[in-house]
């Protein structure tokens, strides 16, 4: 449901993305390019290794929460079909991760 962004979990900008606490890799996400793509790979056009602070945070113990900023493609509705999905210019981002069992997750908005 996170991949297709059915069940509320795609709000404009919003959506949730989930990656393996051991591997790295996402799991989930609605970025598609990035479905098994190791997450500590990251960076954004700045150089920013985003990706390695985002992996950090989910590190830390269940229920608590890193706040991560970055520059990241905003996703943008096609307006034809309304199911899919482009991505525009970098844009400032924040999320915010935790650690849910054995799987990193996070939501971030764009500033």
């Amino acid at each position: 449901m996170f991949n297709k962004g059915e069940g509320g979990f795609l709000d404009r900008d919003l959506y949730p993305f989930c990656f393996n606490i051991s591997d790295g890799k996402h799991i989930a996400t609605q970025a598609k390019q990035l479905v098994g793509q190791d997450i500590r790979i990251l960076k954004d056009p700045t150089g920013k290794a985003f990706g390695l602070e985002l992996y950090a945070g989910a590190q830390k113990p269940e229920g608590q929460i890193t706040e991560v900023t970055y520059m990241f493609p905003k996703p943008v509705a096609d307006t034809t079909s309304g199911q899919n999905v482009r991505f525009t210019t970098p844009r400032h981002k924040v999320s915010f991760v935790t650690r849910i069992s054995d799987v990193g997750c996070a939501v971030g908005y764009f500033k």
